[in-house]
């Protein structure tokens, strides 16, 4: 029987195993625990994504969506190698398995065929979404493979447990693929050499997530019209363009005034429901934070 680790303690052993790391905002408290326990934990589970893209992968990974709300596990292996913290506790990835594979795993035996769904799994694995399409032609770069490693090897490492206790969400529930691109047996011989060897990783220090921009004050609606030339101007006109409504410029925006700002803002609003009803081409408070938002 084994405790889920803390947080603190999950985190501390990927960078001690040479990984990069990314805390993907409040990860430490966003789980699905209200849906059931979590533990005790027998092993580690290892999926692919089928997306591409690793700022959507792990938006998705970390909201899920409506039929599968989030988080989808607890990290994100990157094709760069890099892992980014979701969540931690329950999380939606393994699903109902068989529990003679689950046997299997807690004596770290050879795996039987799955051919039940009578188990729950997101009670009783840490899970790791690797970002790949799955279809087989997607490639695994050299470094997503060394860091599927270092975070499979790094959890047994906390509980003690060697590479039969990693296992491919294909061989937990059946129909399922993933992953796929490598197989599984491979994997376990690399995490299982990393282990004997025991080498040691100079740390990491966590990466933190990029703050959002600033939004800048909004100047007042005075700033803008007929007549009217200063920054703010320029700077509205600029977001526009970057926010994809700048149809209307010929040659870009200025700091002065003109019809194309008034109909760019128009377009803008009208794009926006709780905007429609003052589809003016003129910024007020709320044009302005969506905006820039």
């Amino acid at each position: 029987m084994a405790a889920p680790v803390s947080a603190d303690r999950f985190i501390q052993a990927l960078l001690d195993e040479g990984l990069e790391v990314v805390e993907v905002g409040n990860w430490r408290e966003r789980n699905r625990n209200h849906k059931g326990p979590w533990g005790p934990v027998h092993g580690v589970m290892l999926h692919h994504t089928v997306t591409k893209g690793t700022t959507r992968t792990v938006g998705i990974c970390r909201d899920g969506y409506a039929a599968l709300p989030g988080p989808l596990c607890h990290g994100v292996i990157a094709k760069d190698g890099r892992v980014h913290l979701v969540g931690y506790g329950r999380t939606n990835h393994a699903g109902l398995g068989d529990d003679d594979v689950l046997e299997a795993v807690i004596a770290e035996k050879r795996l039987p065929a799955d051919d039940e769904s009578n188990t729950d799994g997101n009670r009783h694995f840490y899970g790791f979404e690797c970002e790949n399409l799955g279809d087989g032609d997607d490639p695994w770069p050299a470094a997503q493979l060394l860091a599927i490693e270092r975070a499979a090897a790094a959890v047994c490492r906390l509980h003690g447990w060697d590479a039969p206790s990693v296992i491919g969400h294909k061989e937990w529930q059946p129909g399922k693929i993933d992953p796929r691109g490598f197989e599984m047996d491979d994997m376990r011989a690399r995490i299982h050499g990393r282990l004997v060897d025991n080498e040691p990783v100079p740390p990491k220090k966590p990466t933190p997530q990029p703050k959002p921009p600033v939004r800048p004050a909004f100047p007042g609606r005075s700033a803008f019209g007929p007549g009217k030339s200063n920054a703010s101007i320029l700077l509205l006109g600029q977001q526009l363009v970057r926010k994809g409504y700048g149809s209307h410029y010929k040659v870009g925006p200025s700091k002065k005034w003109g019809e194309a700002d008034r109909l760019n803002v128009a377009a803008f609003q009208r794009a926006h429901a709780s905007l429609r009803g003052d589809a003016d081409g003129y910024p007020g408070p709320l044009t302005w934070q969506l905006l820039f938002s």
